[in-house]
């Protein structure tokens, strides 16, 4: 016996697209719109049409009231003779169905059909005998009718009613106008309908391509995984659209650019942020690690356009370089450190060689002289520094830079009045901070302080004053280099701007120093300023508010 096959499963079918939902939604929303507006207008055509046919009558019955003839033949003992013909003329001329013209009894002296003519008129004649023309909708001799009665006055006899006149328009008649009308409504219907139903496949066609054919449930899942992303990613993501307003912008992102509230909708160059950051989250082109400054942050920035045939904007990443920035800073002091220490190693061996020729040689007085003499001058810097400075970060700070200048030929002095006993210096200020602003002014004035000088000028030198008193606490570096051009005191501050190389040094990564100089001063409340020396070098003075400790 044969077993039957068994049958594939059914695939069930998903949800209809959000392009397909929408597109079946609209067609019945505009079926349904054109079908109202269709009874609507066919309504109003109706109610038109019977207001037209009201007002004609009430024309055509009132010019036949107030006609000399038909009051003169009101008179007569034979009204219809001269009546009818008249009342036919102007029923065709009038456009209306009957004219007719009856006494105050309602006895008809008119009447399109002959036949008619001596019987009582069908219809109400009260209001006109009393001297008011009125409307009304009645059965009559030729079908029902919209009507109009109004009364004939005599002049010569007080302006008495001497006769009545009626005229109007049958329903037939309105029906068959209102029949071509809603002929010309139901095409104008259609065509309105054939066009909204193309229009609507257009545009849900575009939409279609637009959601990929995801439904809704689809969007409303990739809605939620990309909110959940945006809060998830500690990096800063910024979006912009092609105006360059802020399109999308998550926590990280408003973090590192200290923004406070919603930032959706509004131009980068209104958020508050520093020229140079502005210019980069604004310019055309893509930029791959580019450091920028904000007031207390240093950011990585990568950007890239977002291009389709036409410029949409560009996505920005933001990360925060301001940790890893100030370890490289300390990095770089503790380099520099060690090569000192490295150089100070060959030197004291060189030393020492020449100490033991002296020694071999039998000149033990000499040798004996020799050493105590490098002995002497190599304590007496270090010496000051530590009687000076009890901070041992910038103690180990000043040691490392004034091996540098010794080996650069550049004389480092610690002024006089300098001082920081132990303890003054508070934990809110932080010690990286502290190396960030005096390291990065020591390189620059040796920098400086080695540049070419005329010769038989004065040997180069730096000056170095720390000070705590008073509450605060002040730094001074001083040398007599070529010093700062004065155009150029409000631009030393900004990122790219080098004393090595100029405004273009940027474009090498250098001119970073005294931007993070600047920076860590701000964001320990303090101030930086720069002026000339005697010599005409220059001198930065950096003044730091002590914090109070707070005391348990």
């Amino acid at each position: 016996m044969r077993l039957p096959r068994p049958r594939p499963p059914r695939r069930l079918r998903g949800p209809r697209s959000l392009a397909g939902q929408l597109f079946a939604m609209q067609v019945v929303l505009v079926a349904v719109a054109v079908m109202g507006c269709a009874v609507f207008a066919y309504l109003s055509a109706g109610r038109q049409a019977e207001e037209t046919a009201r007002r004609q009558a009430t024309a055509a019955a009132t010019a036949v009231a107030d006609s000399p003839a038909v009051i003169a033949a009101a008179r007569g003992r034979n009204p219809t003779a001269a009546l009818q013909p008249y009342s036919e003329q102007l029923r065709h001329d009038a456009g209306v169905d009957f004219v007719v013209v009856m006494g105050t009894d309602g006895t008809r002296w008119t009447h399109p059909e002959p036949s008619a003519i001596g019987h009582k008129y069908l219809g109400h004649i009260g209001p006109a005998l009393r001297g008011k023309t009125f409307p009304e909708t009645h059965m009559g001799v030729l079908g029902p009718s919209v009507r109009v009665v109004a009364p004939v006055r005599d002049p010569q006899h007080g302006g008495r009613i001497t006769a009545l006149v009626s005229s109007g328009i049958t329903i037939e008649t309105i029906s068959e106008q209102l029949r071509d009308q809603v002929l010309a409504l139901v095409g104008v219907a259609a065509a309105a309908l054939a066009l909204g139903g193309l229009g609507t496949y257009v545009i849900n066609a575009r939409l279609r391509r637009h959601t990929h054919g995801m439904n809704a449930g689809e969007l409303s899942r990739m809605h939620e995984y990309h909110q959940a992303a945006l809060h998830a990613v500690r990096e800063g993501l910024l979006m912009l659209d092609g105006q360059r307003r802020v399109a999308l912008i998550n926590d990280g992102g408003r973090e590192l650019l200290g923004l406070s509230g919603d930032a959706v909708g509004r131009p980068v160059a209104e958020l508050g942020l520093p020229p140079a950051l502005t210019e980069a989250l604004l310019a055309p082109g893509p930029r791959v690690d580019e450091l920028q400054l904000t007031g207390e942050r240093v950011l990585v920035i990568n950007s890239a356009p977002v291009s389709g045939g036409e410029r949409r904007g560009s996505v920005v990443t933001l990360r925060d370089h301001t940790e890893l920035q100030a370890l490289s800073g300390e990095l770089d002091s503790v380099r520099g450190f060690t090569e000192a220490l490295r150089s100070q190693a060959h030197e004291a061996a060189n030393r020492l060689h020449t100490v033991v020729s002296l020694i071999e040689l039998g000149r033990s007085e000499e040798a004996v002289e020799f050493a105590t003499a490098e002995l002497e001058l190599a304590q007496a810097l270090t010496d000051q520094v530590v009687g000076a400075v009890a901070e041992p970060v910038l103690a180990a700070l000043l040691l490392g830079k004034a091996a540098q200048a010794n080996e650069r030929g550049i004389e480092l002095t610690l002024t006089p009045d300098s001082r920081i006993d132990d303890g003054l210096l508070p934990p809110a200020l932080p010690a990286r901070d502290l190396v960030t602003v005096l390291g990065n002014l020591l390189d620059n004035a040796l920098d400086a302080a080695a540049a070419p000088r005329d010769p038989g000028g004065a040997p180069p030198r730096v000056a170095v004053t720390a000070r705590a008193a008073d509450g605060e606490l002040l730094l001074r570096v001083a040398d007599n280099g070529p010093g700062v051009a004065a155009d150029a005191a409000d631009e030393i501050f900004r990122r790219g701007w080098s004393t090595k190389q100029g405004a273009a040094a940027s474009a090498r990564g250098r001119g970073l120093g005294l931007a993070l100089v600047q920076q860590a001063v701000r964001r320990n409340d303090g101030t930086v300023v720069l002026d000339r020396t005697p010599g005409g070098g220059a001198r930065f003075t950096v003044r730091l508010p002590l914090r109070a400790r707070v005391t348990a």
